[in-house]
């Protein structure tokens, strides 16, 4: 959690909170279903949570933007993110139903601001002109995908 406040100092006192809460949540998950590798979960902060946050040293999200994080898993980028910026909208999207179930439990305890999930394949997914796309593992890869979504849409 230090590390979070290093290079974040400016957080809320309910954005700390909520970010020390992640902790308990994934590590009471982790023993449930695979959400990150079990060796990471002592190594959170670092692995998961400050990586899903570098965005936001090039990128600051206006209000109200909508953010669509594919792939989303147990919820990374996506929640950090939200806790982050909690006035725009997150949705999270995995075509993994158990690991979407992380991403609810996390919105049900209110530990992000506004938060949608979805479980759909990147093909079933209609998105609007103007929204931003992060993915965490592969941009290029996501990148490639996203041209072709767009293509065959266009195309019909």
């Amino acid at each position: 959690m230090d590390l979070i406040i290093k290079y974040f100092p400016q957080l809320s006192d309910v954005q700390m909170q909520q970010f020390e809460a992640l902790q308990e949540i994934y590590e009471d998950w982790n023993s449930k279903i695979n959400v990150i590798s079990r060796k990471d979960i002592e190594s959170l902060y670092l692995k998961h949570v400050l990586h899903s946050l570098a965005i936001a040293n090039v990128v600051k999200f206006k209000p109200n933007a909508k953010i669509l994080d594919v792939g989303t898993g147990g919820g990374f980028p996506g929640i950090p993110l939200a806790i982050l910026f909690p006035k725009v909208q997150f949705h999270l999207v995995d075509s993994i139903q158990k690991k979407i179930k992380v991403v609810l439990k996390d919105s049900t305890l209110e530990v992000t601001g506004p938060l949608g999930t979805l479980n759909h394949k990147l093909k079933n997914i209609f998105v609007n002109k103007g929204d931003f796309y992060i993915e965490k593992n592969n941009i290029n890869y996501f990148s490639n995908k996203i041209k072709k979504l767009f293509k065959s849409v266009s195309t019909g």
